[in-house]
């Protein structure tokens, strides 16, 4: 990655110049069976699209404030560099009533009613599927997304030293959170190519850098797993083994 990245948004544009087709989140859901693996191109287009649902339909702002009442998946992620992207602060299991705008899972859908603002809800089925029917009072994010824009640009510039993310009492300015992924990052042992296996869920900051910003930052790749507990030690054995992993945080 380059010295001079300031922002979230900065790396994935980095990651995207460096190598577009190597992989960047492979997503692993225990409890269903779910792979998912993304390469950097396709992240960076979802997350393209997803901004621009952002900016454009949703008329977010930088500085506005979003919960993010979503778990580790790769969607999740997505909405991250999103709200990198256009400057929108991700408060992560932040209270909807105190947000400008909500994005909740099937599973947090009542306390997300406590938002006055937009609200999306995601189903969190694979391939990204859709609800059967959306959710009284949301915009179902499968529904909305795919019609969005490749490309993405601000309608203003994302200041490196605003707020960026919220989780567990910390905020971290775009700048602060790019400069702990790196050291978290030296810190795991992560260097160009390194491929990180994690279990930990996206409600810490711990969670949030190994499952994605630290292998970004490292111009590695993460191999997030949600319900990691329920694969045994020999399925964790394989899983180290067919993925290639070389660094481990769960």
């Amino acid at each position: 990655m380059n010295a001079t990245d300031r922002t979230p948004a900065d790396l994935l544009r980095s990651a995207l110049a460096a190598d577009p087709a190597r992989p960047l989140v492979t997503f692993y859901d225990d409890a269903t069976g779910e792979r998912v693996e993304l390469s950097v191109a396709t992240f960076a287009n979802w997350v393209a699209k997803t901004a621009n649902l952002l900016q454009g339909d949703l008329a977010a702002e930088p500085g506005d404030r979003l919960a993010l009442l979503l778990p580790a998946h790769w969607q999740s992620a997505v909405w991250l560099l999103a709200c990198s992207s256009v400057g929108v602060i991700a408060d992560v299991q932040g209270d909807p009533a105190g947000a400008d705008l909500v994005v909740s899972g099937p599973d947090t859908l009542e306390a997300a009613r406590a938002c006055r603002g937009e609200r999306v809800a995601l189903a969190l089925r694979p391939l990204g599927g859709r609800f059967p029917q959306a959710p009284e009072g949301f915009a179902d994010y499968a529904v909305e997304v795919p019609s969005q824009g490749d490309r993405f640009a601000p309608f203003a510039p994302v200041a490196p030293d605003a707020p960026a993310l919220a989780v567990g009492g910390v905020e971290l300015t775009a700048e602060q959170l790019v400069a702990r992924a790196r050291e978290d990052a030296a810190g795991l042992g992560l260097t160009a190519g390194s491929r990180l296996l994690t279990g930990r869920t996206y409600d810490t900051w711990e969670g949030l850098s190994a499952g994605l910003f630290a292998p970004l930052a490292a111009g590695g790749s993460v191999v997030l797993c949600r319900h990691l507990g329920q694969l045994g030690e020999d399925g964790l054995a394989k899983r180290v083994e067919s993925e290639r992993i070389t660094n481990t945080a769960v």
